[in-house]
C-alpha cells in the first residue's frame, strides 16, 4: 500500500435478520463482494493474497443483529460520500442496510482501539420470563462481587464487564445491557443471559449502539 493514494471512509450500517447467522469472517467477505460489485476504487493490502483494506469496529456474536454497526473503508480515489452510498445501495445483499457514509482522517486510530463498550437489547418473541423473576435475577447479578465464567478453556470474571443492566417495559419486556468491548475485555450478551439463569437460545439479541473513546 506504500505510495498509493489513500482515502478513508466510514460506513454506518445495520445487520438485519436475514444475516443473523452470518459470522464475522463471512460478513467481511460479503462486504468485499459488495464493494467490488459497486466498482469502488479499493485500496488492497500487499502480499500473496491481497484483500481490500477494511476495518469493522467490533465483531458481532453469532445470532446477534446490529442496528448501528461501523466499518471503515480505504479507497485509492476520492469519491463523494453520496456517490459511494448510491453505488452500494445497488450492490448490498438482503440483510445489510447502509445508513450513512462519512469521510475520516487517515491518521485516526484503528476502529478496534476506539471502541470501549456496546449496548444490547434482549427480547423474547415467545415465552418471556416473568418480569418479577427477571428483575430479581438482574439485582442478584448486579450485587455479585464476581461472576466466574469460562470461555475457550480460560476462566475470567464477567462482573466488571457489565457496565449497565436494566429492564425496559414498553410494548414488551426487554433487557438492556451495556458491556465492555475493549480488546481483551469484552462482555458477551449470551454469557450475561447465562449468568441470569436464562437460555440464550430463546432470546433475540440486537446490538443497538457502539461507544467510542
Amino acid at each position: 500500500m506504500q505510495g498509493k493514494p489513500r482515502y478513508r471512509y466510514r460506513l454506518r450500517f445495520a445487520k438485519t435478520e436475514a444475516m443473523r447467522w452470518t459470522g464475522h469472517l463471512d460478513l467481511q467477505r460479503t462486504w468485499e463482494r459488495a464493494f467490488r460489485r459497486a466498482r469502488l476504487p479499493l485500496l488492497y493490502s500487499m502480499g500473496f493474497n491481497p484483500r481490500p483494506r477494511t476495518q469493522l469496529a467490533a465483531a458481532l456474536p453469532l445470532g446477534v443483529t446490529g442496528e448501528e454497526e461501523i466499518l471503515d473503508l480505504w479507497l485509492t480515489e476520492p469519491l463523494e460520500t453520496d456517490e459511494i452510498a448510491r453505488r452500494l445501495a445497488r450492490a448490498l445483499p438482503p440483510g445489510l442496510a447502509l445508513k450513512g457514509v462519512t469521510t475520516v482522517p487517515l491518521e485516526e486510530a484503528p476502529l478496534q482501539r476506539q471502541v470501549v463498550s456496546a449496548e444490547y437489547r434482549v427480547a423474547w418473541p415467545e415465552n418471556p420470563p416473568p418480569p418479577s423473576e427477571l428483575q430479581a435475577a438482574v439485582e442478584r447479578v448486579l450485587a455479585a462481587r464476581e461472576l466466574p465464567r469460562e470461555r475457550r478453556g480460560k476462566r475470567y470474571d464477567l462482573r466488571p464487564l457489565i457496565q449497565e443492566l436494566r429492564l425496559e417495559k414498553g410494548d414488551g419486556l426487554a433487557l438492556v445491557m451495556r458491556l465492555a468491548a475493549r480488546e481483551g475485555a469484552t462482555g458477551r450478551p449470551d454469557e450475561v443471559l447465562a449468568a441470569l439463569g436464562l437460555d440464550p437460545a430463546e432470546a433475540r439479541v440486537v446490538r443497538t449502539k457502539l461507544f467510542f473513546r
